[in-house]
C-alpha cells in the first residue's frame, strides 16, 4: 500500500468506483486514507460502525496526525419532527436524534468498536463533527448530499456519489462514486468546487442549510455508552451477512406486525376479506375477539403493499373515548409506530399532526398514525388537518356505530381511499338512516364473528347465565306506561327511519324509558341476595344505571342517592367487600390504578361502573358481571357480555347475573299490551344470553311461567 509520504498522486486512484467492478473500501477508501493528511466528509447518514470497517487504515491515519471533519444529518424520526414543530429547542432535538443513533450503535460489537475509535479521535483533537439540516420556509428537512475530500500537502481528491458513511453503504449495498483529482486537468475545477462547497457548509454559509457543532456532545455520549469490551480488543466478529446494524430512518412510521403476535386464523381471514373488497368494509367481531389487533394487522399489511409502490400512508384511528385512544396508542406503538395522540388541548397535538403532514408531503416520512376521539375528530382543528392531507389515507373507526350519528358522519373524510369500521353491533338502535350512512361510507360487513363462534374458537370463555326477576313498583309502572305512549305516538307519526340522535325527542324518550327499567327500586334488594351468595368471589363487575331515578325529577327526592352510590354503600360498607367506582369522573391515572388493583385478585373485589366499562376497556380477569342496568339496546348488553367473557389465566368460565324487570303482579293501571311489550323486550335479551350459556335449558325453564302469562312462548 502507498505511504502517505508519496502523497495522493501515488495512490493510484481511479476516476470512478462501482460495486460490480471493485471493492470500494479496499480499492479507494483505504489507499486514500493512507496517503492523506486530512479527510472531510459530508453525508446524509453516518454510523459509527463504518469506522470499524475502515479499521487499521483509520488507526494509522490518526496515528500520523491525520484530521477529520464530519458533517452528517441526524436520522430524524417522526417524533423528532413533531417536537421541532411543537416548539422544542431545535439544537436539543437534533442532538437527541444523533445521540439516539450512537446509543443504538453501542449495542452492536462492530459499531461499539467504531464508537471507541471515534471517541479517541475526538479526545486527540483529530475529529470534529457537525450536524446539518435543511431550514427553509419554517420546515425542517434532511441534508442528503454525499461528498468527501482527501488532502495531502499539495493536492486534494474530491468524490461524490451514492454511498453513505454507514456499514451497509460501504460494504453491503451496491454503490458508485466519482472521483476528481486536482492533478488531472479535467478534474481540477470540480475537485476545488466540491472542496469549497464543503468549507461553505462547515462554516454555515450555505443557503437553505444550517449546521450545529456536535463534537463535545458526541464525546460525552461516547464516554457514557461505549462498553468496556470495545476498548479491550480490535478483533471483530464476522459480519455473517448481517450488514445493517442500525435502524434506518426510512423504516420509521411504518406499521409492522410484531414478531411475537400470534395472529389467529379468523383474524387473518378478516384481513383477507377486507383486502378483497378494496380496503373498505366493516368487521363485525364480538367484544374480546381482538378487533384492534386485527385492524392494525390490516393496516400493517396495507403499509407493506404501499411500501412496494414507494407510497406513504397516513392512518387515522377514531375511537369514542380518551381511554380507548390511550389503549390504541399502546397497541400502535407495539406495531412499531409512535402515534400522535389527539384529544384535549389542541396545542398538545396540532403542531405534531401538521408536522407529520409536512413530512409525508416532502417524502421524509413513509407513514404515520393519528389516534383521536370522536369529539376531537369532529372539531375544526382535526378537520383542517384531514382536509390538508393529499396522500393516501386509511380511516379506522373503533365502535364505528357511534359515527352514524348525524353530527359525526358528515365529518368523515371522503378523501380516504381505505376505510375500516369495527363493531360488535354496527347497526344503530332506532336509526336506520345512521346505519345506512355507515355502510355507504365504510362498505358492508365483510367479516363476521359472533360470540358463539368466538366461544367455539376458544377466543372467549364459556359462561353461565342467571336471570333474576324484579318487579316495577306502582309509581314506576305508571311512569313507564306514560313514556311508552309518547314513544308510540312519535313512531306512528314519523316512522322508525327517523334520525334518532340521543338529543332528539324520540331519543330522549327512549333513554327515559330505559332509565325507568334500569333504576327499578327492587333491583338493590335482589342484588344484595345475589352478591351475598358470591361474597367470597373476586373479579366482580357491577353495571349500574346512569344518573338518578327518573321519579326523583318528578316530585320525588332530588337528593336520593344514585343507584351506583347505593350499591357501593351496600357492597363496600355493609358487606365489607373491597369495592370502588369506575366512572366518567374517575381520572385516567386513577382508572389505570383501579384496573391494576382489580387484576391482582387480592386488592379490589368489585368494580362498579355505569358506561365506562362498556366499550373497549380490557378487564379480562373479570369473572362475574351483575347487569343492574337493563338496556334493551342490543349493543349495550352484547358489549357487557363480551367484557366478562375475555380469556385470562386460570379463568375457564364466567357468570352473568342479569336483573330482568317485569310489571307488578297486581298491576291495574298498565294496559295489557304495554305490559306484554315490556316483557317481550326484556325476554329478547334473556333469549340471546341464554342461547349460548352452558345452563340454557335451566334458564328457559325458569322463565316459562312468565312467557305463558303474556303469551310469549315464541320470544
Amino acid at each position: 500500500m502507498t505511504s502517505r509520504h508519496d502523497g495522493l498522486r501515488a495512490a493510484d486512484l481511479h476516476a470512478d468506483y462501482r460495486s460490480d467492478r471493485c471493492d470500494i473500501v479496499g480499492d479507494f477508501y483505504l489507499p486514500a486514507l493512507d496517503a492523506a493528511a486530512s479527510y472531510d466528509r459530508a453525508v446524509g447518514y453516518f454510523s459509527a460502525s463504518v469506522l470499524a470497517v475502515l479499521g487499521q487504515g483509520l488507526d494509522d491515519f490518526a496515528a500520523r496526525g491525520g484530521t477529520m471533519r464530519l458533517i452528517a444529518s441526524p436520522q430524524l424520526a417522526a417524533e423528532d419532527v413533531e417536537q421541532i414543530h411543537a416548539g422544542y429547542e431545535l439544537r436539543a432535538v437534533l442532538e437527541q436524534a444523533a445521540v439516539r443513533d450512537m446509543k443504538l450503535a453501542a449495542q452492536d460489537p462492530r459499531a461499539a468498536s467504531g464508537l471507541d475509535k471515534l471517541g479517541l479521535l475526538i479526545a486527540d483533537g483529530r475529529l470534529d463533527i457537525k450536524l446539518a439540516y435543511i431550514s427553509s420556509y419554517d420546515r425542517i428537512g434532511i441534508y442528503h448530499e454525499k461528498i468527501g475530500i482527501f488532502r495531502d500537502d499539495q493536492d486534494l481528491v474530491a468524490f461524490k456519489g451514492s454511498a453513505n458513511e454507514t456499514m451497509p453503504g460501504l460494504v453491503g449495498n451496491f454503490e458508485s462514486i466519482e472521483v476528481f483529482r486536482t492533478w488531472e486537468p479535467g478534474d481540477r475545477i470540480r475537485a476545488v468546487r466540491i472542496s469549497q462547497d464543503f468549507d461553505d457548509l462547515w462554516d454555515d454559509r450555505t443557503p437553505l442549510l444550517r449546521v450545529l457543532d456536535f463534537t463535545a456532545a458526541a464525546h460525552t455520549v461516547i464516554q457514557r455508552c461505549t462498553p468496556a469490551s470495545a476498548h479491550a480488543t480490535t478483533q471483530l466478529p464476522p459480519l455473517d451477512g448481517a450488514l445493517i446494524t442500525l435502524p434506518r430512518p426510512e423504516t420509521a412510521g411504518r406499521l409492522t406486525i410484531p414478531g411475537e403476535l400470534a395472529v389467529r386464523d379468523y383474524q387473518k381471514q378478516a384481513v383477507e376479506r377486507w383486502f378483497a373488497t378494496g380496503g373498505r368494509g366493516i368487521l363485525r367481531m364480538a367484544t374480546g375477539t381482538g378487533k384492534t389487533l386485527t385492524a392494525l394487522s390490516a393496516a400493517a399489511q396495507l403499509t407493506r403493499v404501499l411500501q412496494k409502490r414507494d407510497q406513504s400512508l397516513l392512518t387515522v384511528v377514531i375511537a369514542p373515548y380518551q381511554h380507548l385512544v390511550d389503549q390504541w396508542c399502546q397497541d400502535v406503538a407495539w406495531f412499531g409506530v409512535q402515534p400522535i395522540r389527539a384529544y384535549e388541548s389542541t396545542s398538545s397535538w396540532f403542531g405534531k399532526a401538521s408536522s407529520l403532514l409536512d413530512a409525508l408531503a416532502l417524502g421524509s416520512a413513509p407513514g404515520g398514525v393519528l389516534v383521536t376521539t370522536n369529539a376531537t375528530f369532529a372539531a375544526g382543528p382535526m378537520q383542517s388537518i384531514l382536509a390538508r392531507h393529499r396522500g393516501r389515507l386509511l380511516v379506522i373507526a373503533d365502535e364505528c356505530h357511534n359515527l352514524g350519528a348525524k353530527r359525526l358522519r358528515e365529518k368523515l373524510p371522503t378523501s380516504a381511499a381505505y376505510r375500516l369500521g369495527l363493531s360488535a353491533t354496527p347497526e344503530r338502535w332506532f336509526d336506520d338512516q345512521g346505519t345506512e350512512a355507515l355502510t355507504d361510507y365504510f362498505g358492508g360487513v365483510v367479516f363476521e364473528m359472533g360470540i358463539g363462534d368466538a366461544i367455539r374458537a376458544g377466543a372467549l370463555c364459556r359462561y353461565t347465565y342467571t336471570p333474576v326477576l324484579v318487579e316495577l313498583d306502582d309509581e314506576e309502572a305508571y311512569l313507564y306506561a306514560e313514556v311508552t305512549e309518547k314513544i308510540a305516538k312519535i313512531i306512528a307519526a314519523e316512522g322508525l327511519s327517523h334520525d334518532t340522535d340521543d338529543d332528539s325527542p324520540l331519543g330522549q324518550l327512549l333513554r327515559r324509558r330505559s332509565n325507568i327499567l334500569g333504576h327499578a327500586r327492587a333491583k338493590l334488594p335482589a342484588l344484595r341476595r345475589e352478591i351475598t351468595e358470591r361474597r367470597n368471589d373476586w373479579y366482580q363487575l357491577l353495571y349500574c344505571a346512569e344518573g338518578r331515578h327518573p321519579l326523583s325529577y318528578d316530585g320525588g327526592d332530588p337528593h336520593e342517592p344514585t343507584q351506583l352510590q347505593q350499591a357501593l354503600a351496600m357492597v363496600g360498607a355493609e358487606l365489607r367487600m373491597p369495592a370502588a367506582p369506575y366512572t366518567a369522573e374517575t381520572k385516567r391515572p386513577e382508572r389505570r390504578h383501579l384496573l391494576r388493583q382489580f387484576a391482582t385478585g387480592t386488592q379490589l373485589q368489585v368494580l362498579l361502573s355505569m358506561k365506562c366499562l362498556d366499550e373497549g376497556v380490557d378487564v379480562p380477569a373479570a369473572r362475574t358481571a351483575y347487569l343492574l342496568a337493563s338496556s334493551s339496546n342490543p349493543r349495550q348488553f352484547i358489549q357487557r357480555r363480551g367484557r366478562v367473557l375475555r380469556k385470562a389465566p386460570g379463568k375457564d368460565r364466567a357468570d352473568i347475573v342479569d336483573f330482568i324487570v317485569v310489571p307488578p303482579s297486581d298491576a291495574s293501571d298498565l294496559q295489557r299490551e304495554t305490559e306484554r311489550r315490556m316483557v317481550a323486550r326484556e325476554l329478547a335479551r334473556v333469549t340471546e344470553f341464554a342461547r349460548l350459556a352452558d345452563n340454557e335449558a335451566r334458564t328457559l325453564d325458569l322463565l316459562r311461567p312468565l312467557r305463558l302469562r303474556y303469551g310469549l312462548m315464541d320470544t
